[in-house]
């Protein structure tokens, strides 16, 4: 079978949004090429003990990040692309900044496409007790090192982004024993995970994309937190009644404006909202936003030129 790589070339703050237009175009996984990640992992360990290599810096662009996707080769495809192509386009009516935005298309054999991909994915410590590692690769895990196993091939996230670097780290501060926990589009279902592994009692997670639903769910029991962790299907937080202990979504900006409300309402007095997915020039809209709804702002942090902000609901 032949297979086409689709590659858009955008920005950072549109990773998340061109992934899913990728997705819903019928990719079953992205590839993310970004030179800031490279340039931060490129001279150090890894947790082999492997040295990143510097021919590969060649692959990556000088500005702005690859998002690639790999579609089986068709009599719709042109239309399939320029359904894309459309789509990216429409991301500005939302105010995200898409760069370049140009799509390119490569042909590709079966065989090259199934493997290649797994190059991009090594183990990642992204906090003090949890490492990501994807599900092909062996690893052991320190004595106080908790691992979460992933297949990025159906992920809407692989743990090791930014915005979800500062979502696992901020679980890992703020979570206690036995809360329970809501993750708002939940994509690959990572953060629940965390969640779970990190010791909370129940955790929802939702997404409105079936897709994700299901790559979370396999993940979920990948990891064997299923009697913890509950997949639905739910547009935001509309399905739940019941207060929580935490809360945390690493969505867009604009989509966290649009629950930060039922956020607060959701929120156990005492408890805790942790928002990521927001780009540094949106932290403000954001941050306000939150406390207009009735939360205080305890601690913002960043990572590159992404921020999460962690608000809590007093007693």
């Amino acid at each position: 079978m032949k297979w086409s790589e689709v590659c858009v070339h955008t920005t950072q703050e549109a990773i998340e949004a061109v992934s899913n237009i990728l997705h819903e175009a019928g990719a079953s996984g992205v590839v993310i090429e970004d030179v800031e990640d490279f340039e931060m992992m490129s001279h150090r360990e890894d947790n082999f003990g492997e040295i990143w290599d510097e021919k590969k810096r060649d692959e990556y662009p000088d500005s702005g990040v690859l998002v690639k996707a790999y579609l089986a080769e068709s009599s719709d495809l042109t239309d399939t692309i320029k359904g894309i192509e459309r789509d990216i386009q429409m991301l500005t009516k939302f105010g995200l900044t898409i760069g370049a935005g140009t799509v390119t298309l490569t042909q590709v054999d079966e065989e090259d496409w199934a493997h290649s991909w797994k190059q991009f994915y090594k183990p990642v410590k992204i906090s003090r007790h949890l490492t990501v590692v994807p599900m092909w690769e062996d690893y052991t895990p320190q004595p106080d090192e908790k691992i979460i196993e992933l297949d990025p091939g159906m992920a809407f996230g692989t743990g090791t982004h930014p915005t979800t670097v500062l979502c696992i780290q901020a679980i890992e501060n703020y979570l206690k024993d036995n809360d329970r926990v809501v993750d708002v589009g939940t994509g690959s279902g990572v953060l629940a995970i965390a969640a779970a592994k990190l010791g909370a009692k129940d955790v929802f997670a939702l997404d409105l994309d079936e897709v994700a639903v299901r790559s979370a769910t396999d993940n979920v029991a990948l990891n064997q937190v299923s009697q913890q962790v509950t997949v639905r299907q739910g547009d935001l937080m509309k399905e739940l009644k019941e207060p929580v202990e935490l809360i945390v979504a690493n969505i867009l900006a604009e989509v966290i404006l649009l629950f930060v409300n039922d956020a607060y309402e959701l929120t156990l007095p005492g408890g805790h909202f942790i928002a990521s997915g927001i780009i540094g020039q949106k932290k403000d809209m954001v941050r306000d936003a939150m406390i207009d709804a009735g939360f205080t702002i305890v601690e913002t942090t960043k990572l590159e030129d992404w921020v999460a902000i962690i608000a809590k609901r007093e007693a």
